[in-house]
């Protein structure tokens, strides 16, 4: 008789983002995707991103059984969050409200999920600072009363397998994290370039 393998409720932010982390953690877990990013702004882009991960997750060869669940579109909820730093910089205090925001949505429905472990895909990117994303998803866990499973996915080749893993199955990769402030800068950025 085999072990059981445990499950990990996994919070994305997109698809690019996740298909390496997923290739990793299906090794290892039974992983289910929570898709809950209500600072994704306009909702076009939301949807897009979501149904863009959903493609994913049917079209990747998995060790063990990857499943997609859908949390709430609720953008006031991040406008409340970050209401007085709109205009931070992408990386800034804006930011961490975002990440707790997110984190402890997705500890809490780890936590009514009875999920083994959670996590997140956010640490894959070159942008993000993985230390505090840890520190935030341990603190969360704590509070949901579930095991956080810290991570730093860009290391070991992890953010450019996902470029590749982006490449080979066509994926939408956006060129702003996701919010309406981040795309703004993202704009601006663009402009000064020419």
């Amino acid at each position: 008789m085999g072990e059981s393998v445990p499950t990990l409720l996994l919070h994305s932010c997109c698809a690019p983002c996740s298909s390496a982390v997923l290739e990793e953690l299906s090794q290892f877990f039974r992983v289910t995707v929570f898709f809950y990013n209500p600072n994704i702004s306009p909702e076009t882009e939301y949807r897009k991103r979501e149904e863009e991960l959903k493609r994913l997750i049917t079209e990747m060869d998995f060790i063990h059984t990857v499943s997609f669940l859908s949390g709430n579109y609720d953008p006031e909820r991040f406008y409340e969050a970050s209401r007085g730093l709109e205009n931070v910089p992408e990386g800034g205090e804006r930011c961490e409200r975002c990440f707790r925001l997110r984190l402890s949505e997705a500890c809490q429905a780890a936590a009514q999920g009875g999920f083994d472990y959670v996590t997140t895909t956010l640490t894959i990117s070159p942008l993000k600072n993985a230390e505090l994303l840890n520190t935030i998803g341990e603190e969360e866990a704590e509070k949901a009363g579930v095991r956080f499973l810290p991570s730093d996915f860009k290391k070991r080749d992890g953010y450019r397998r996902s470029i590749e893993l982006s490449r080979e199955f066509g994926l939408y990769r956006q060129d702003y994290c996701g919010c309406a402030f981040s795309r703004a800068e993202r704009e601006r950025q663009k402009k000064e370039k020419g």
